[in-house]
């Protein structure tokens, strides 16, 4: 009888080799939307879109137990830039293209704050400040005045007030800085910080409140736009991995698709303007005594630091090795992480007895500009890209978001053309702000 049985049924094509049930295939595989990666931008989109649509259904797919670029793993700067940082970008950039930028950061920090609540990501407002040193082309003090004149200038168009401020030298040599990397310290009157931990845990408990679907260990292998029939998303099936029988991944359907991967996009689109920038970071064990609050920065963002919990994290040099950390392999780079201890040792906190207490590194994701990629994917209606936040992610990661998920729900009503397409791809890109 069983000979009959193999004769009639091809076990192996009516499978397609996934063990996959009629149940999971009919009710479990199918959703409205689907977003690749759990990290800020993903997830604000799965919220922003059930805000607009609560009846559509979305799934997040996430590759690991949880997000694991730079959404977990930065420092918790709520930043909208640096001065040496914008007078660099206004070196490559339109006065309008920066001026955009930091208000994206600016408005996107808001939309974090309102959405999460500032308890509940313990944001605070201990001060921003950067750090002048010996070296730099500013550490001539009419220079410098000149060039907080200039930024704030032209940031007046964002802020309602000045964002730059020029520590007295009595303030400065109150932090216990040596001369050597603080020659002159600035204050940013509009960052703040906050705890990333929490951050996250409270994004996906509201997704989860939205009834929105989060599958982690999913890591996605590719997907198909069948544009009327919608998009094929593939995954890797967890069974192959104990059932060599097994092989072919599994099969999820979406009508529209969101790629929120960061530096990780180019594992699924070739050819994408996007280079990973590893950072490495660090965090002491409780220091006591620590009076040193607020967040820092210094050599144009390169390197920064806080206190956190009596702690000092302090993270980057990137700039020390930017081939070996242009790279998405978590691995910690001990050239790096020793200079970042001498940096501590000798200049933020000489004459300190501390001890370092966990060591780990991130992943972010930059380009030509500082522009995050935000469009539709090969003159598609159905897949959006969201990803190369520069660094930005905490600024500017739920704005993103926010946009995305209009962008998709707004193309439903567009023509099925790639001129629509195209026009509606540039003018949210161009007016990233105003559209929202």
């Amino acid at each position: 009888m069983s000979n009959e049985i193999k004769n009639l049924i091809d076990i192996n094509n009516i499978n397609n080799n996934l063990n996959q049930s009629y149940w999971e295939k009919k009710s479990l595989s199918k959703y409205d939307y689907i977003v690749i990666g759990s990290g800020i931008v993903g997830l604000s989109t799965a919220i922003s879109i059930k805000e607009r649509s609560p009846q559509s259904s979305v799934l997040v797919l996430e590759r690991d137990t949880h997000p694991n670029g730079a959404s977990t793993k930065n420092a918790g700067f709520a930043c909208v830039g640096s001065l040496t940082e914008i007078l660099d970008d206004l070196k490559t950039m339109s006065e309008q293209e920066v001026l955009d930028l930091v208000n994206a950061r600016y408005r996107g920090l808001a939309l974090l704050r309102k959405r999460l609540g500032d308890n509940n990501i313990g944001y605070k407002n201990n001060g921003s400040f950067e750090l002048i040193d010996s070296t730099s082309s500013l550490s001539n003090g009419s220079i410098l005045k000149e060039k907080i004149e200039q930024v704030n200038k032209l940031l007046r168009r964002v802020f309602p007030s000045d964002a730059f401020t020029l520590c007295t030298n009595e303030e400065m040599k109150s932090f216990g800085f040596s001369d050597k990397i603080c020659s002159f310290l600035i204050k940013n009157n509009f960052e703040g910080e906050i705890d990333t931990g929490k951050m996250m845990f409270q994004y996906t408990e509201l997704a989860l409140s939205w009834n929105v679907h989060i599958k982690n260990g999913s890591r996605v292998l590719s997907f198909t736009d069948n544009h009327e029939d919608g998009v094929v998303v593939l995954v890797e099936n967890p069974f192959a991995l104990s059932n060599l029988t097994l092989t072919k991944p599994m099969e999820f359907h979406c009508k529209k698709l969101a790629i929120c991967t960061n530096a990780f996009t180019g594992d699924l689109i070739d050819g994408i303007d996007i280079t990973p920038g590893r950072g490495q970071v660090l965090i002491t064990d409780p220091i006591p005594g620590l009076q040193l609050k607020g967040i820092y920065h210094f050599d144009e963002g390169y390197y920064y630091f806080r206190e956190k919990d009596g702690c000092i994290l302090f993270g980057g040099g990137r700039n020390l090795d930017f081939k070996t950390e242009a790279t998405t392999e978590f691995k910690l780079n001990p050239m790096i992480l020793n200079k970042l201890y001498q940096l501590l040792q000798d200049h933020i906190i000489p004459n300190t007895r501390f001890t370092v207490n966990t060591v780990w590194c991130g992943i972010m994701a930059f380009g030509k500009d500082k522009k995050p990629i935000i469009q539709f994917h090969n003159g598609s209606k159905n897949v959006v890209l969201g990803v190369r936040m520069g660094g930005m992610g905490v600024a500017i990661g739920s704005l993103v978001g926010k946009l995305l998920s209009d962008m998709l729900i707004n193309s439903n009503n567009n023509n099925n053309n790639d001129n629509s397409i195209n026009n509606l791809n540039n003018n949210t890109v161009n007016n990233l702000i105003s559209k929202l």
